[in-house]
């Protein structure tokens, strides 16, 4: 589609957003949203005609991109046949949605609990995992995130957190691996791995084993980095969680149907959890969806002691029409395939490539369409680009680089002192490269700021 300008109507939308939208995450008087005028496949543009490349996948969901006419054909397909239908029946596309889902997720995870959104997803989770073991501890990881809900946002293991954290919560936080900023003063993944190992163990020890209810982690944290477990760390966790009686949560919100080149990222790892929360790329985003796929072993809880929990639009016909349709697109399309080839082949080369070019660059990491480049100010010293949480001023250096990538028809993802490079799952080469030219100059400018 070719974008028509009209700045009249943008205005218009722009003034009643400032008017009346209270955002997310944001000071209201400090914002100046873009008001957008359409979007498909891998692009959206604004009023005036100028078009971007989306670097974000929305909020990393749109693993399809905007509008796959599929998509949209069985959501008008099922809005004429019902549009809504309360939860306690049976029915077709909720049925199929959970069909499908369960056919790719790992091991025996065969019961799906349908919610609105991840975040309400891991709430669930938590609380079946509370009932199950009669427990009420949580463990989870710093440098994660798990949802806005008072529960997820307690889990979640950055400053998103701290308004809201009361320490009342239940939840305890623990240092996961990462090399590159290394709690454990490891030289190797190998030695990362054991250390990190063995920091959870002892933290479950001096918790104490039978207070815990759930280890709750995300299989790839998502807008904390997209730190790539170690091999054998997932697995080490599983164990733990085996000998302890606790209950493992993986948390594949973001990291599910197809951003890591896997339906689901466990997959990677040859990890089956208890418990695995989904959302967003469920089905692209095009209507509010997510879930919980639940264990035989937990399933069985609650086979005649009811679960104490639901949704008024859980299992939502229009949104699991949407799902039905767009898992379908995934396999047809060979959209997880592309994901994993042109990661490999394309995206990785190019963000390598960038790094031995670009100063401000310290590590490249990531898999699929879900990479992660740490931007320092000195790569020797490893010291971020940004201080942590930086605000105003402070965040110059990235402001200016998220300028210069919109400037050039690319709109980034941005998290702290690092950029993420998550298109949909079904991005074409031609656009990858385009999109890495733009991220190539905008990285210029980043570089000014670094030593």
């Amino acid at each position: 589609m070719t974008p028509q300008p009209n700045p009249e109507v943008g205005a218009a939308v722009k003034a009643a957003d400032r008017a009346h939208v209270f955002h997310s995450w944001s000071a209201q008087e400090l914002i100046d949203p873009l008001a957008v005028a359409g979007a498909e496949g891998s692009y959206f543009w604004d009023y005036d005609g100028k078009r971007y490349l989306d670097f974000t996948s929305g909020l990393v969901y749109t693993n399809i991109g905007y509008q796959h006419p599929k998509v949209v054909a069985a959501i008008q397909e099922q809005a004429a046949r019902m549009t809504t239908f309360a939860p306690a029946f049976a029915i077709e596309a909720r049925s199929e949605a959970a069909r499908l889902i369960a056919e790719r997720t790992p091991g025996d995870l065969d019961k799906i609990f349908f919610t609105n959104g991840g975040a309400d997803a891991v709430e669930h989770a938590v609380r079946m995992a509370r009932l199950h073991t009669g427990r009420a501890k949580v463990l989870s990881a710093y440098r994660s995130y798990h949802g806005g809900t008072q529960q997820a946002v307690n889990i979640t293991g950055d400053p998103r957190r701290w308004a809201s954290d009361s320490a009342a919560a239940g939840v305890v936080h623990f240092w996961a691996p990462f090399l590159y900023r290394s709690r454990f003063y490891a030289e190797t993944e190998e030695q990362e791995c054991a250390r990190a190992l063995e920091h959870l163990e002892t933290t479950i020890a001096f918790e104490g084993p039978a207070t815990i209810a759930a280890i709750v982690l995300e299989t790839v944290p998502g807008t904390a980095g997209i730190m790539i477990p170690p091999p054998g760390y997932l697995a080490g966790v599983r164990e733990l969680c085996d000998k302890y009686g606790i209950v493992f949560i993986l948390d594949e919100v973001m990291a599910g149907f197809g951003r890591t080149g896997e339906w689901f990222a466990a997959d990677l790892f040859d990890v089956t959890p208890d418990l695995m929360t989904f959302a967003k790329g469920v089905n692209s985003g095009y209507v509010p969806l997510g879930g919980v796929a639940i264990s035989g072993a937990i399933a069985e809880t609650f086979a005649k002691r009811p679960y104490p929990g639901g949704l008024t639009y859980s299992g939502h016909p229009l949104a699991c029409a949407a799902a039905v349709a767009t898992i379908n697109v995934m396999a047809e399309e060979g959209v997880v395939d592309n994901a994993a080839r042109l990661g490999a082949d394309v995206v990785g080369p190019a963000l390598r490539d960038l790094a031995e070019r670009h100063r401000c660059v310290g590590e490249v990491r990531g898999v699929g369409m879900f990479w992660a480049l740490e931007l320092v100010k000195n790569r020797e010293t490893r010291e971020p680009l940004v201080p942590y949480n930086a605000a105003g001023e402070a965040n110059a250096p990235m402001a200016a680089f998220g300028a210069a990538a919109k400037a050039g028809g690319l709109w980034p993802f941005m998290n702290m002192n690092r950029t993420h490079v998550v298109p949909p799952c079904n991005v074409t080469e031609a656009e990858l490269k385009e999109g890495l030219a733009a991220l190539d100059t905008a990285l210029g400018v980043a570089d000014e700021y670094a030593d």
